[in-house]
């Protein structure tokens, strides 16, 4: 009975990522075009962020760490069986592809490299114009992402880890999945409230909120599904 219960609301929280997607692809055109409130308002040309702006930060960095949370989702959708599972990761593949879309398309739009400029550290831009670290956790920054082991942004898993991921099978799979995207959600969720401070640019702002909200309920779906394993979040 508490699974069937647990599926309805993994269902519903699936639709309404979805539909936030929807809102957010309509936002994006919109200020592209300068259709709505923001620097174009008034009529003339829209601002174009600085390649070391926190809006051309976040989409680059958000892009690298979206598409190694739709690498995991893949992975585990070849290692086990559970509907649950699948599901979860149907979803966080889709979601994170199609803002992955959006973010670069930005970058595109306003004609800035998608790679940070002068070697740049990744979130350096958390640390906005005041010099001080931005987000939930306090994990951001110059000095995030050692690089070891292909570790470039807090809560990203590691090469060892994605091969580890990439052995296992069935329910240890399941576990091990969850537990490497929990931890990739709470950096995920550190970035994106930082966005939603430091950026200036409103569609990507509210794109930043969703991501808040669409990633701490799906933490909670999380943390219940290891629950039902008999396991628990790494930390």
């Amino acid at each position: 009975m508490e699974r069937r219960k647990t599926r309805r609301v993994r269902r519903a929280a699936g639709a309404a990522v979805a539909l936030a997607l929807v809102f957010a692809g309509a936002a994006t055109v919109a200020s592209a075009r300068g259709d709505e409130d923001g620097p174009a308002a008034g009529g003339g040309p829209a601002a174009v962020p600085g390649a070391s702006s926190a809006d051309a930060g976040f989409a680059r960095d958000m892009a690298v760490h979206h598409q190694q949370a739709v690498e995991m989702s893949f992975v585990v959708r070849d290692r086990t069986d559970d509907e649950d599972v699948r599901r979860l990761a149907y979803d966080i593949a889709n979601t994170q592809a199609n803002q992955r879309g959006m973010l670069l398309g930005w970058l595109d739009l306003w004609e800035l490299p998608k790679v940070a400029p002068g070697g740049e550290r990744p979130m350096a831009w958390m640390a906005g114009e005041d010099g001080h670290e931005h987000g939930g956790h306090g994990s951001a920054g110059a000095g995030a992402g050692s690089g070891a082991d292909g570790v470039l942004m807090p809560g990203m898993a590691s090469r060892s880890e994605l091969a580890r991921l990439g052995r296992l099978d069935g329910e240890e799979a399941e576990v091990f999945f969850l537990q490497l995207m929990t931890d990739h959600h709470k950096g995920g969720v550190d970035m994106a409230e930082a966005c939603a401070s430091l950026c200036t640019v409103p569609a990507e702002q509210r794109l930043a909120r969703g991501m808040v909200e669409g990633q701490q309920s799906e933490l909670g779906l999380m943390r219940d599904m290891l629950a039902e394993r008999k396991a628990a979040p790494r930390s």
